[in-house]
């Protein structure tokens, strides 16, 4: 099952972004992306695409896809500019950005489709598969992340708009430095993690011991 709303009037443009990952946990950077997003480039939704079997997480060990979206689910459920999908999760196959880009304007053709990468997947965005039929079907926001520089970023932007004649939008904003990897180590070693997650993620990871 999907799990998004229609919710635009007719003759109205409506913008919406698909915001991919693991979310191995969702966490409070994965929202400040998101609403940083929103604002700036005046979304009308966000849509978190928890990762089934993502090609590019191959042999890496991963929490099943149901908890991950589950996570995900309660960190949204309040949001009301935000929704989640289960599309790739529901896929037994690898899923490509491409492929699910191109569900989501089949299923809205009208909506104004963006992409939410940060910039470490823009500096190997021309390695995607179908990359070319991707830009075809949505516009690229990068985000900012910690480790590139603003020059570096914006050779690549250059060098990609250039080669595909597609414009990429730089998301230039403050950069809160959580990881993932981090919060699955510090539960693992009993430090207090609730601050760096989502109202509701911390509770389910608590209620059902996730990561520990």
């Amino acid at each position: 099952m999907i799990y998004f709303r229609l919710y635009y009037k007719e003759g109205d443009t409506v913008k919406k972004a698909i915001f991919g990952g693991t979310f191995d946990p969702i966490h409070i950077g994965h929202v400040h992306i998101a609403y940083e997003a929103l604002y700036n480039i005046h979304l009308d939704k966000v849509i978190f695409m928890p990762a089934g079997n993502p090609p590019n997480k191959t042999g890496k060990k991963i929490t099943d896809a149901q908890t991950r979206y589950e996570l995900v689910k309660m960190a949204v459920v309040k949001e009301p500019y935000f929704e989640i999908s289960s599309y790739e999760i529901n896929k037994k196959e690898k899923s490509y950005t491409y492929e699910t880009v191109e569900f989501f304007s089949k299923m809205e053709p009208t909506t104004e489709w963006y992409f939410l990468i940060g910039v470490d997947s823009l500096m190997d965005l021309c390695n995607w598969k179908n990359i070319d039929r991707l830009l075809s079907s949505c516009r690229i926001i990068a985000y900012n992340r910690a480790g590139f520089s603003i020059e570096e970023i914006l050779n690549q932007k250059r060098y990609i708009e250039q080669k595909f004649n597609k414009e990429i939008i730089f998301l230039d904003m403050p950069i809160i430095d959580v990881s993932s990897t981090g919060i699955r180590d510090s539960i693992k070693k009993g430090r207090n993690i609730d601050y760096l997650l989502p109202r509701g993620t911390e509770e389910l990871i608590h209620k059902f011991h996730i990561y520990k």
